[in-house]
């Protein structure tokens, strides 16, 4: 059972099912254990079983001798923040954008690191197996110590603008009755924009569609109210707020490579020579504009953990991928959707233009929304495909995360989801009808 929730760089499963209060209190306790540490800070979001899954790790993490730092419900960027600020470990109970059944933990070690399969989530799996959490007559049990830490995130998270360059902006948001809609009241509380809010109650059944921005259905009612409410663009959240997608004024959804693009030439323009960290299957667009504007483009991996120790390692200024997670170095090289709305509402702000005639520059390719297909055994698919299109002489395999094929005028990768029992394909091609044609090619050969 732990072999299915332990995933490469977080827990994650249905709740009662293979995630349950048993399971939540073990992981506190070999938490705890395996960081040999005396405080955790712990926060969640706003799913159903939230309260019961923290409520048991804690009792885990008490009972191993150490202090549960409680945030409460709170978006999965101020945990990171919390991490950092205070300098300790910290635990998010979220599964993100999964449906409302699932839930999960996001780890992390003092200021933010983040700790995947290689560098902790084996480990502690193995010590609860073996059920080896040291010493079993534990005399000081740790507290539970409730923190409000929102006024201090809201104040760092506003230093990544010039709140003076903000002109009056109307926004539509999304919060996909997740944790958006209590943050980001608090965070332009005093700014010159007005919200226009969709779904803001929080609400872990998820009423009026799921809390996945990355499908475009879901993303119907923030285009009909940007155009209706004549917004100057608008936003849309995962469950835990750390991914954000938006939809320019005409109401067309942006995809996610295009918004890297613009933050990408907003930090370089200021800051030459710096190192900016991309995931595989982004559109060549990044790379592209990182190096238009004096960067230094590094590839890497599908996958939070691997993005932000490549950060690290690199000191790289920025990070992205194409599922709209943005990373900055002064946010502990975590992820922050909220940090990412305020920066294009200033880009937005200081252009003078509307968003579409800012992306313009960067349309350059035509690209697939990411699909994801139910595949019995990826292994042998992953084979197949490889096979296929080995002998059509492509310029460039890479096996990096799932098998990525290079040929002239497209490319595509596909690769196991991690969060999912699906194969996710990436495409992309000069022209939209190359785009369709091997879009449709690629479908048929994982469907059948």
């Amino acid at each position: 059972m732990l072999s299915e929730i332990f995933k490469a760089y977080d827990v994650r499963g249905i709740y009662g099912h293979n995630l349950t209060e048993e399971i939540a209190y073990r992981i506190g306790r070999a938490f705890v254990y395996f960081l040999k540490c005396k405080d955790v800070v712990v926060g969640t979001d706003m799913r159903v079983s939230s309260p019961k899954l923290s409520k048991a790790f804690m009792k885990g993490v008490t009972e191993q001798g150490a202090n549960a730092v409680y945030l409460g419900q709170v978006c999965t960027d101020a945990v990171y923040f919390a991490s950092g600020f205070l300098k300790k470990p910290a635990v998010m109970f979220t599964a993100s954008h999964n449906p409302k059944q699932y839930n999960g933990m996001k780890f992390c070690k003092s200021d933010a690191v983040p700790i995947n399969e290689d560098t902790g989530l084996k480990t502690i799996k193995e010590i609860i197996e073996k059920k080896q959490y040291g010493n079993t007559n534990i005399k000081k049990r740790g507290k539970i110590i409730k923190k409000d830490i929102l006024k201090d995130y809201i104040k760092h998270v506003k230093k990544f603008i010039n709140v003076e360059k903000l002109r009056k902006l109307k926004i539509a948001v999304d919060a996909g009755n997740g944790m958006a809609g209590k943050i980001i009241p608090l965070v332009y509380k005093d700014l010159p924009v007005k919200i226009v809010t969709l779904y803001f109650r929080l609400d872990g059944t998820f009423p009026n569609h799921p809390a996945d921005p990355s499908k475009y259905e879901n993303l119907k009612a923030l285009q009909k109210a940007v155009k209706e409410k004549n917004c100057d663009f608008g936003m849309a959240f995962d469950g835990d707020a750390d991914r954000i997608f938006f939809v320019d004024e005409i109401g067309n959804v942006v995809n996610s490579s295009l918004i890297s693009a613009l933050i990408i030439k907003n930090i370089l323009t200021k800051n030459k020579s710096q190192k900016v960290v991309h995931n595989l299957v982004c559109s060549r667009i990044v790379p592209d504009t990182i190096k238009k504007y004096g960067g230094i483009p590094i590839l890497e991996r599908v996958g939070h953990s691997f993005i932000k120790e490549t950060m690290r390692k690199t000191k790289a200024v920025f990070a992205c991928e194409h599922s709209a997670h943005y990373y900055y170095k002064e946010n502990y090289r975590a992820d922050s959707g909220i940090i990412t709305s305020l920066i294009v509402a200033e880009i937005v702000s200081k252009g003078k233009k509307p968003l579409s005639h800012l992306l313009e520059e960067f349309k350059m390719y035509n690209t697939i929304e990411e699909t994801g297909i139910d595949v019995k055994d990826k292994e042998s698919k992953l084979r197949e495909i490889e096979l296929k299109y080995k002998q059509q002489n492509p310029k460039r395999i890479s096996k990096l995360d799932g098998i990525t094929i290079e040929f002239e005028g497209w490319w595509f990768n596909v690769r196991p989801s991690n969060t999912e029992p699906l194969l996710r394909l990436n495409l992309e091609a000069e022209s939209e009808d190359l785009m369709n044609r091997k879009k449709e090619e690629l479908l048929s050969v994982l469907k059948r």
